[in-house]
């Protein structure tokens, strides 16, 4: 049975919140899908999955999951039964027995990529040149002063942690190659991807199409309700 009563439940990744869903969210609320942002504090991977699981508790029925980056990680940690598809947005998604760092810094990275080291309070924050040079090189100048002055940092608590089995293992995927990202190098993706034996999807978008590209996300959002099964 089609999933088309299904709840989309969108985790922001690393350097964002939930805004960074808003165009996503609209462009399912007018096709009649309803959409939750889950708001991960980005303390700890624990934490954030903790805030995933009360985020899923709150929504009736079946849901889709889609996550962003670094929450490809997070959304492959819950154990929810309501969770019937995996959307991942130019996502990371560590193996059993990988953090996200391991993924993340796979290969060689991209020659704009930010360098990344934690502040005096061992928190890592995004430079803000990299948020054009990098994050979302595609973005309107309106955009992108959203995304920088939004941004929340990360822990490294967040991705030091080893993965249990990623519930991709036992769940229909769908996977957004971003082949211009800057941040995951599209080689990456693919690498990913592929190992999870993801429905690929390659376009020709940045880090954050979820902002610069929202037609692409929500097109693959709707093929897993349309797609993926109840069980």
């Amino acid at each position: 049975m089609a999933i088309n009563n299904a709840t989309v439940v969108l985790v922001h990744g690393a350097w964002a919140d939930g805004s960074s869903w808003a165009k996503v969210i609209m462009a399912l609320a007018e096709s009649g899908v309803e959409a939750v942002a889950a708001p991960l504090p980005l303390t700890s991977f624990q934490d954030d999955v903790a805030a995933l699981d009360r985020a899923l508790e709150r929504v009736e029925g079946p849901v889709v999951l889609a996550g962003h980056a670094y929450a490809g990680g997070v959304i492959g940690a819950t154990r929810n039964e309501k969770v019937k598809a995996l959307v991942y947005v130019a996502a990371l998604a560590p193996d059993e027995g990988e953090t996200v760092a391991d993924v993340f810094y796979r290969g060689i990275p991209h020659p704009q990529a930010p360098k990344l080291a934690p502040d005096a309070h061992g928190l890592i924050y995004l430079p803000q040149a990299a948020f054009a040079a990098a994050f979302a090189q595609n973005a309107s100048k309106e955009e992108l002063t959203v995304l920088a002055a939004v941004q929340r940092p990360i822990s490294p608590a967040c991705i030091t942690v080893r993965m249990e089995r990623p519930l991709w293992k036992d769940r229909p995927s769908w996977f957004l190659v971003a082949e211009q990202d800057r941040m995951i190098v599209a080689e990456n993706h693919h690498f990913i991807a592929e190992r999870m034996k993801a429905r690929i999807r390659s376009h020709p978008v940045d880090h954050t199409p979820l902002v610069t590209a929202p037609s692409t996300v929500v097109d693959i959002i709707r093929e897993a309700i349309r797609e993926a099964s109840t069980g």
